[in-house]
């Protein structure tokens, strides 16, 4: 399966490292649509992705309208958030040989107008209601190794190289 991250306008960039460090674990794609928060060469950037630059896919887009329309929306496309229809862990991933999941920026999450527009794509991470939101790398990483899980980790390694 290839997976793609999206994330929308990000604004901190070691949130942006983390999320690049663990596509390059799983062999995502990486998405950043622009504006971005911070220039790639930060260097809060490179050190929180350590030296996983080279092996990191990545595409920049200059705006969330090109993105769509290089990527249209369709049923193996999922835009997460706090206000989802769905909970992350009851959509069958498993069914997609490509998936695309789009975070939205630390502040404000993804636009409105595009969640009220594609409910039954949205997806959230259950949490108590009296608070705002998770860490964006931690949620990124909650919901994708919750697709590796469904595809039974495929492509990665199941047995440590320790023993």
């Amino acid at each position: 399966m290839k997976i793609n991250i999206v994330m929308v306008e990000p604004e901190i960039p070691q949130n942006t490292g983390n999320i690049a460090r663990t596509c390059a674990a799983i062999g995502a794609k990486l998405h950043l649509v622009k504006p971005l928060g911070f220039e790639i060469s930060d260097k809060y950037l490179k050190r929180a992705g350590l030296d996983y630059w080279d092996k990191l896919e990545i595409e920049e887009h200059e705006s969330l309208n090109e993105f769509l329309e290089k990527y249209p929306i369709n049923n193996n496309m999922f835009l997460a958030t706090t206000k989802a229809k769905h909970c992350y862990s009851d959509v069958d991933y498993s069914k997609f040989d490509e998936i695309f999941i789009l975070f939205g920026k630390e502040t404000k999450g993804l636009p409105e107008t595009l969640l009220l527009d594609n409910l039954d794509n949205t997806i959230r991470i259950p949490m108590r209601q009296t608070l705002r939101s998770l860490n964006l790398s931690n949620s990124v990483a909650i919901v994708v190794y919750e697709v590796l899980r469904q595809k039974n980790f495929e492509g990665l390694e199941e047995i440590s190289s320790y023993f």
